[in-house]
């Protein structure tokens, strides 16, 4: 049999097939563009091989560019008796996940990688903050995120891929130094790594150095290819970091060439999310983007993610709707929330209602009840910094800018002495 660079044995008669998939996972694990591309290149060679069918699938639900997940998935499932057991444990593992059952799939994947801890494309499901863990709604999911990163370690050694992972979880805990080494070390060994390419942007953030990011990630970005699926979430950093730099133009280009709904190149996830938290950022600090930003992330939101199901989606859409004097729309995901942390989501909606109608008293009140779990609902530190940047936001609109200074520097003090608030104490305000 043949083997992938991880030593995983494969069922393919094709030498072409399987270089073909060799470079797909690579570019999957990577985050770069044409992944697809070789999976349907290694089912054309050898279409028998059930893992390059099961890649394929799994590739097409990564991007969200709704390309066709069903067929892929069932073709691999029908070859599933004439593979090993490992392999037909991977199609047992994607095959839930990509059914949607996420609780079920993460039982069979923490099952498959004790056996198999470098099937790469299993334990790959348990990495990065939108994850099978980053999306568990679990309390302390940044720690267990961290701890399965860690149990990997011994099996990975210096692969590029692992490190980028594994140095991001130490940074999301706040092992800033040992998570920085890590993602060099990934970087050196692969250069056009995106993934790590990007943590390296959080790195940046986290230590409060906004122009040292903001070169990184022009100079980073020449050479990337902007079909790949990152891009729009490359510029939400590059913008992040021009906001910080009180650049209002370069932030302004920025949303309109890269980040807006109608040209943003990544996954519904990403373009929702970052469309609306740069929205929402650039307002904080004094620059507002456009005047029809909001109804456009709010109809975005409503034809792309119309019912409630991923959280961290679900807060977003609710800030959109919000903003936008949606109430209808804000009253429907209120209202269907079901299973998505009904909890903090009915939280979020009341504060940013009140956000909205500038009520500050109730949004304080509204967003101080779940700031101490707000980890559950997904993301990256960098991205939840928009509520404790809301919640400091409305504490300064009642006049209170020691309390809004206060809760940063408690919060967050690696970057409290940089608030990106108009009028509080360390950024001044941007002309409009």
């Amino acid at each position: 049999m043949r083997s992938d660079r991880h030593g995983n044995l494969l069922t393919t008669v094709s030498d072409a097939a399987l270089a073909s998939y060799q470079d797909g996972i690579d570019r999957l694990l990577a985050s770069v563009y044409g992944f697809e591309q070789c999976f349907e290149a290694a089912v054309a060679e050898d279409e028998a091989f059930a893992l390059a069918h099961l890649a394929l699938a799994r590739a097409r639900r990564a991007t969200g560019a709704g390309g066709d997940v069903a067929t892929p998935l069932a073709r691999a499932r029908e070859l599933e008796s004439g593979l090993s057991v490992q392999e037909r444990g991977q199609v047992h593992c994607l095959g839930l996940l990509l059914d949607g059952d996420n609780a079920g799939a993460w039982r069979a994947v923490e099952e498959h990688v004790r056996d198999y801890p470098r099937d790469v494309l299993v334990a790959q499901t348990g990495m990065g903050v939108f994850g099978l863990i980053g999306f568990s709604g679990r309390p302390g999911r940044e720690a267990e995120h961290l701890a399965w990163t860690t149990s990997l370690a011994p099996h990975y050694g210096d692969d590029w891929w692992f490190l980028g992972q594994h140095g991001f979880a130490q940074v999301e805990v706040g092992q800033l130094a040992p998570g920085r080494r890590n993602l060099e070390r990934s970087l050196e060994d692969n250069p056009r790594n995106a993934n790590s390419a990007h943590y390296q942007g959080h790195v940046l953030y986290e230590y409060g150095q906004h122009a040292a990011s903001l070169d990184w990630l022009d100079t980073w970005l020449a050479d990337y290819d902007h079909r790949g699926h990152l891009t729009c979430h490359l510029y939400w950093h590059v913008a992040l970091s021009a906001i910080y730099a009180g650049d209002v133009e370069r932030v302004r280009r920025t949303w309109l060439d890269s980040v807006a709904p109608e040209v943003a190149v990544g996954a519904p996830l990403n373009v929702l999310t970052d469309g609306v938290a740069l929205l929402c950022r650039a307002q904080l600090a004094g620059m507002p983007l456009c005047e029809d930003g909001w109804r456009r992330m709010s109809d975005y939101a409503a034809k792309r993610f119309p019912l409630p199901g991923i959280a961290f989606a679900d807060v977003h859409a609710a800030l959109g709707h919000a903003m936008a004097g949606e109430r209808e729309r804000l009253d429907t995901l209120l209202g269907k929330r079901g299973d998505s942390l009904p909890d903090l989501l009915g939280s979020l909606c009341e504060a940013f209602a009140a956000v909205a109608e500038a009520d500050w008293e109730r949004a304080v009140r509204a967003f101080t009840g779940i700031m101490a779990e707000h980890e559950r609902i997904g993301g990256s530190r960098a991205q939840r910094d928009l509520l404790e940047y809301l919640l400091a936001g409305s504490l300064l609109r009642q006049g209170y800018s020691a309390e809004a200074s206060r809760w940063l520097q408690g919060r967050r003090p690696l970057v409290a002495a940089q608030h990106p608030i108009a009028g509080l104490a360390g950024v001044p305000a941007q002309a409009s």
